[in-house]
């Protein structure tokens, strides 16, 4: 008997899901063993492509002339609604799949073939975009994806990131990459010191300014940055020194003004040091991410269906950046969380590299997809609840 309502469509979408099981896993498993940093991911999107060309998506590769970015598409009655699910699949240098990102990219395509499977006699009433999105640990793929307008389709974007708490409302912060320079004038620091002008100096001055700097910012933005050059004898003055400070908001508006105050810390240093200030921002600067909460709240009713607590989120606390936050200034976005394993354990960690490949983030891997395809079913077959997220994403603008 073929479901005829979203609960019987809901409970076959479970019932998929399990019977997809061992091929998802091993799929997670193969790109855990393979890890591959931002822009490299060749084996992942081919693995990740050949299945669903298998299951019958039209598959589009070097996606905006990125070469580890795709398309795979499933078209079914209608043009509309157009549910974008969202896969990450790069790495961390030495730590590997310390972000999870081997049960992302598996999560959003097996919900994506669940989908297919269940709705292939009924028809599905939209169609469903998979985006292999590359380089989301450097570089900011999605950000170059959308620069290409290959979101503008979408209705809704979704994916589901692993992590030690179960939460559906992700914040994220504004982020934006600076590159320092500071030329100064080499001389031998006993013999000529009034000779020189000292380039780590200006370096060091930059840093302190910006610790002064702190007090007087929202509490809840964040200012880091290391030394990548700063001399290369001790008895001789510096005559080159270079940073890379990341400057953090919770807002994209204030971001932009913290930017400026920390621009004038470099500026102080150098007027003060006599040395030459050179510097750049990064191309892409992360969005903060505007979490939809009409989507949010199906998730979460999926998740509970699933028997999943989910937990309350805090706006201010412990959060980083993602370049999902550009995309959900653009489409009505989510970007639930789904534990794997339990604090301390944390991202970007070799422990959490381990809990991506162990039974527990299988089992999370499964109620991800299950709870991606569940309320991609809402989106489906209840026309209005698209209305609705839509009005609230715009008026959040």
């Amino acid at each position: 008997m073929m479901p005829n309502t979203i609960q019987e469509m809901k409970q076959a979408i479970i019932q998929e899901v399990d019977r997809l099981k061992d091929r998802l896993i091993g799929l997670s498993q193969q790109i855990h063993a393979k890890p591959e940093l931002a822009f490299e991911e060749f084996y992942a999107v081919e693995i990740l492509t050949n299945y669903l060309t298998e299951q019958g998506f039209r598959i589009e590769l070097n996606l905006a002339e990125l070469p580890t970015a795709f398309r795979a598409v499933y078209q079914g009655l209608r043009s509309t609604p157009v549910i974008g699910l969202l896969a990450e699949y790069d790495a961390l240098p030495e730590i590997g799949h310390g972000c999870g990102h081997n049960l992302i990219a598996v999560a959003s395509v097996g919900a994506a073939v669940a989908l297919k499977n269940v709705f292939h006699s009924l028809g599905l009433p939209g169609q469903i975009q998979v985006i292999g999105t590359p380089a989301e640990e450097k570089g900011g793929g999605k950000i170059l994806l959308l620069q290409k307008g290959i979101f503008d389709s979408l209705d809704v974007a979704m994916m589901f990131h692993p992590d030690n708490k179960t939460i559906v409302d992700y914040y994220s912060l504004a982020n934006q990459s600076i590159t320092v320079e500071f030329f100064g004038k080499a001389s031998h620091a006993a013999v000529a010191p009034e000779q020189g002008i000292n380039a780590l100096d200006a370096l060091l001055l930059s840093f302190n300014n910006i610790n002064a700097l702190r007090q007087h910012i929202v509490s809840s933005s964040r200012i880091h940055g290391i030394i990548t050059a700063g001399g290369k004898a001790a008895n001789v003055v510096p005559d080159y020194a270079s940073g890379v400070f990341i400057v953090r908001s919770l807002t994209n508006g204030y971001l932009k003004e913290l930017v400026e105050k920390v621009l004038n810390c470099f500026r102080a240093a150098s007027t003060a040091t006599g040395a030459k200030l050179v510097y750049k921002l990064s191309p892409v600067s992360y969005a903060a991410m505007q979490s939809n909460q009409a989507l949010a709240r199906l998730f979460s009713q999926n998740l509970n269906l699933l028997g999943i607590e989910v937990q309350p989120s805090y706006p201010t606390n412990g959060l980083g950046s993602s370049d999902i936050g550009n995309v959900s200034q653009l489409v009505p976005t989510i970007h639930p969380k789904i534990a794997i394993t339990d604090p301390p354990v944390s991202l970007h960690s070799p422990e959490f590299a381990t809990a991506a490949c162990s039974n527990r983030g299988w089992n999370g891997l499964l109620a991800a997809a299950k709870a991606l395809a569940m309320t991609s079913v809402d989106l489906l077959l209840e026309p209005n609840t698209i209305v609705i997220i839509k009005q609230e994403f715009f008026r959040n603008r």
